[in-house]
């Protein structure tokens, strides 16, 4: 198995991208820490079924956004699993709103739980991996981090900042033997696009030269294949995962 007895900790894993990487990544044969803030009968759940691959699984609730919380979190899984090796950011929200009606609190939401909840975990896990001189960190980000989108200034400017803050620390642990990479899924079906009339989904669906949204488990297989050995000499690079959409 790729990943046996690696213990990964990720952000946001109850649904959609996050509980698939989380899937992917306990077939590989890691043991998974995963939060959750509201979501207790879906953390429950994912925790049952990744349990029946045998591997080690812990949900905790967090808030990405409280440091301290995190802190904790990080601190009781290596005390459950015995380690750390992978950090996965992976938590994430939207408040899409012109930029002429956007609430301070869209804007600060957005900002703290995307970029802030990435600084959180990485900083409460970093020294960690440091004195270990070994780990892998992998950053959710987004197409909308690299082209932009309208309504999307705050989502935006959270996603663009976890590329920056991707090669910054990707320069800055190097020598420790960590490596630091992103992902950058487009138009991914999940809960977040299942509000979407079909119209609108239509719309979108035109502007991807592969004519089809992707796969939550597509986006979990580029993780894997940065976490794998195939990709040892990868570090600091964002990979888009958007079928083609940003080309255009």
């Amino acid at each position: 198995m790729l990943l046996k007895e690696k213990n990964v900790i990720i952000s946001g894993a109850t649904r959609g991208i996050g509980r698939a990487i989380a899937w992917e990544l306990a077939q590989e044969g890691a043991n998974i820490s995963f939060n959750f803030l509201k979501s207790g009968k879906e953390a429950e759940e994912l925790e049952e079924q990744i349990k029946t691959l045998k591997v080690k699984v812990k949900a905790f609730q967090a808030d990405i956004k409280d440091f301290e919380a995190v802190k904790s979190w990080v601190e009781k899984t290596k005390e459950l699993f015995g380690g750390l090796d992978i950090v996965i950011n992976n938590a994430g929200i939207i408040k899409d709103k012109a930029l002429a009606l956007m609430e301070l609190s869209d804007w600060h939401d957005v900002i703290n739980t995307n970029l802030g909840g990435t600084f959180n975990l990485t900083r409460a896990a970093i020294v960690t991996l440091v004195k270990q001189k070994s780990g892998q960190i992998i950053n959710i980000t987004s197409v909308t981090g690299i082209t932009g989108m309208a309504r999307q200034t705050n989502y935006a400017a959270s996603k663009a900042g976890i590329i920056g803050f991707t090669k910054a620390l990707a320069k800055e642990v190097a020598a420790y033997g960590i490596r630091v990479n992103a992902v950058a899924p487009g138009f991914i079906e999940t809960d977040m696009l299942s509000s979407l009339n079909e119209e609108y989904k239509n719309k979108i669906i035109s502007r991807i030269p592969l004519s089809r949204l992707g796969k939550a488990e597509e986006v979990a297989k580029v993780v894997k294949f940065l976490l794998s050995e195939s990709a040892q000499y990868i570090t600091g690079q964002t990979i888009v995962i958007d079928g083609g959409m940003s080309l255009v």
